[in-house]
Formats: C-alpha cells, structure tokens, sequence
C-alpha cells in the first residue's frame, strides 16, 4: 500500500491533462501531496483522473479550457493560484499532426501554432505573473523531437515546437534569476500508448508491434517522473533541457 499522501498548501496546474503523459504528471504531483489543477478542452475527459487521484487520496480540481484563448488560461490560473499557491505549472498540449507541406493548409498550420506555441506562451506568462511576486515556482513546457530536428511531413508542428523552446529558453533566462525554474523537456521517442502502437502497425503490420522490444516505448509514468525531478532540483544546478528517450532510441 502507498503511504498516506501529506496535503501540501500549493497547488500544480497541468494544462493538456490527457490521457497519458498528462494524466501521467498530474497523479505523480498528486502522490506528493500537491492539489492537482488538471485542463484539457471537456471536463468530462478528465473524470477518470479525477477519479484515479481522489481513490489514492489525493486532491484534483478539473476545469475545462481552451489553451489557445488568453481568458481561459487565464481563469485557470487563477482559479489554480486561489485554490492553493501556484507553484507548478506544465504546459502540455498536443498538436502532433503530419502532413505533407502541399497537404498542409493555412487553417492547420496556424491552428497547430497555436495549440503548440501560442497557448504555451500564454500560460507560461499568466503563470509568472503569479509566481514572481512569491519569489519561487517551476513552469515545464513539454516538448518533443521536432523541438529540435524538424521532420518529413511535421513542418507545422516542428515549426511550433522549435518557437515554443525558444520561448522557454528566453523565459528561464529572465526569470531564473526571480528564483522561478524554467525547464523544457525533450520527448525524443514514441510514448506508450495505443495511438503509437496502431502508428507503428499502419506502418509495418501487426509483425511490427508484436516485435516491439520491452521498454522500446517510453511508459508516461517514466516521463512523469522526470518532470518531477526538474521541479525537486535545488537550484545551485537547475536543468533548462531535458531530453528523455528509452535505451535502445536512435538519435
């Protein structure tokens, strides 16, 4: 059995609580006493985690948002920060999508912008407006490999992944020194989800998965881990760029 979780008077925001490596981060928080702020676009899709903290003994608030509209972001830190001190806040939506460039419409890559790097900025300052007068916080943006290497059909989404870690780059070089600890994390592999899974069946068949080494994927409770240990770093040697991929990755 888990020890009894220890309430903790601050709060955690994860905005972009889906299904894994969001559900993933929220309940490792959680275990930790935090209260857990969790978003996503309906709150019905976030009953389950709800469900899972609360049946471990820990908090959870869900809330609906939109993460590409500034009034929602910002309702939601704020309904964060007055249900318990802001003091994480992860910023992990999706918008990994691929298309060639002349399958590529204006409506996606602007859309895909805005999911990936637009909301990111917003939260990412609604959330330092609200750490800075305390003097302490963490903020964790989520990224992924076309944060760094942009790929056949992902010029959209590399596009806003490469913007989005250059925000958090400019971020922590101004707020490190207000004692708020800016960090990106580097996704750099396929996470272990089913998505993935019926990806790599369209690609080489059933044989494919079948033939998956373990621990090939990467388990969102391993990524959570991580975000844990950026927010735990004393800060005498704090990490901007975290790049996870499992053992056998090629990179």
């Amino acid at each position: 059995m888990r020890s009894p979780v220890k309430a903790r008077n601050a709060s955690v925001a994860v905005i972009g609580a889906g299904d894994f490596i969001g559900s993933a981060i929220a309940k490792r928080f959680a275990r930790e006493g935090y209260l857990v702020v969790a978003g996503r676009r309906t709150t019905a899709k976030l009953e389950k985690l709800k469900d899972a903290i609360e049946s471990e003994g820990g908090r959870c608030l869900a809330r609906a948002l939109d993460a590409r509209k500034e009034e929602d972001i910002t309702g939601f830190l704020k309904a964060a920060d007055e249900a318990a001190p802001l003091e994480v806040c992860v910023i992990n939506p999706g918008a990994n999508v691929n298309f060639t460039i002349l399958e590529t419409t204006e409506r996606v890559f602007r859309k895909v912008w805005e999911m990936a790097c637009y909301g990111g900025f917003l939260a990412g300052r609604e959330a330092a407006r609200l750490m800075i007068p305390r003097g302490r916080g963490t903020i964790l943006f989520t990224g992924a490999t076309a944060s760094v290497r942009g790929g056949v059909g992902y010029a959209a989404f590399a596009s806003a992944k490469f913007g989005l870690r250059a925000l958090a780059q400019s971020m922590a070089r101004e707020l490190g020194p207000k004692n708020i600890h800016v960090a990106h994390l580097v996704i750099d592999a396929g996470v272990d989800t089913e998505f993935v899974r019926d990806r790599i069946r369209a690609r080489g068949g059933e044989a494919a998965v079948d033939n998956l080494a373990e621990d090939q994927l990467m388990h969102p409770d391993s990524i959570a881990n991580a975000y844990w240990f950026l927010h735990t770093q004393t800060r005498d040697g704090w990490t901007f760029e975290l790049d996870i991929r499992p053992f056998m990755e090629k990179w």
